[in-house]
């Protein structure tokens, strides 16, 4: 094997970021913090940081999650039900634009993360606060609709993200997170992964609040009760009833172990 010499190639570092999502009052929120050091300092960002050298990327997006939330990356060949300190972790794409960073060349691999409604969020590393925002003050609903039509026009994530608006995050953080909201909104059309916004036991009107918060839509009840108990494989009953939504007992379910929804459930065009 001919010598290898790297200080021949231009050195890169490694990151990934997280966008976490879970519904807080009826509204889809993302974790993010606020930057404690240059660059962008003062500004909200998405949680992440750099991979280590004897990290691989699902074992660093895996150790960025629990040092934010406390969460364990669930899973997803593991049977249900998930565990209560568990969230869905996924790659969700690659983010390597020269000057995305001001320090040096850096790639980030992003990952997205899906959980049930958290605690208040805890600041660490280079943060010197935390919160759970609303996507739409983040992002606004025209960026979100926009990079909806993109997607669907060209199945392309890479549309120029938004610079501005009232919450301008760091670095390139607004098209990741758009491109995760995207991802989710997609992906419970066509497989059950809305349970994993849900805690182990729920009731088919939790579950509609879910779609409704991540879709960004009004649902109709008793066609989304119909759709979703019909369904194979998505829900299964759990045998008992809660009250803690207020009215009458709801029958609670757990969520089945089908992970493609035949047939899908449909966005409604808005």
């Amino acid at each position: 094997m001919p010598p290898y010499d790297p200080s021949a190639y231009p050195p890169f570092a490694v990151t990934v970021d997280l966008v976490v999502l879970t519904v807080r009052r009826h509204a889809l929120c993302t974790l993010v913090v606020r930057r404690g050091e240059s660059p962008y300092q003062g500004r909200w960002a998405l949680p992440g940081g750099f991979v280590r050298a004897e990290e691989d990327l699902g074992a660093a997006a895996a150790r960025e999650l629990v040092e934010e939330t406390g969460l364990c990356a669930h899973d997803p060949a593991a049977p249900p039900p998930v565990p209560s300190n568990g969230a869905h972790l996924e790659q969700l794409a690659t983010y390597g634009a020269p000057d995305r960073d001001p320090r040096m060349r850096v790639v980030s691999v992003a990952h997205l993360a899906l959980a049930p409604d958290l605690p208040a969020p805890r600041a660490g590393g280079d943060a010197n606060s935390a919160r759970w925002a609303p996507v739409e003050e983040l992002l606004g609903e025209d960026a979100l609709a926009g990079r909806a039509e993109a997607a669907a026009a060209a199945g392309d994530a890479g549309s120029e993200e938004k610079e501005g608006g009232p919450e301008a995050l760091a670095f390139d953080h607004a098209r990741i997170l758009a491109d995760g909201v995207e991802r989710a909104r997609s992906k419970i059309e066509y497989s059950s992964l809305a349970t994993a916004f849900c805690p182990p036991e729920f009731t088919v009107g939790e579950l509609r609040r879910v779609y409704e918060a991540v879709w960004g839509v009004s649902l109709d009840p008793r066609n989304f009760h119909r759709k979703v108990t019909g369904t194979p494989g998505f829900l299964v009953p759990a045998g008992g009833t809660t009250t803690r939504q207020g009215g009458r007992p709801a029958q609670l379910f757990r969520a089945g172990g089908a992970t493609l929804l035949n047939p899908p459930m449909l966005r409604p065009e808005v």
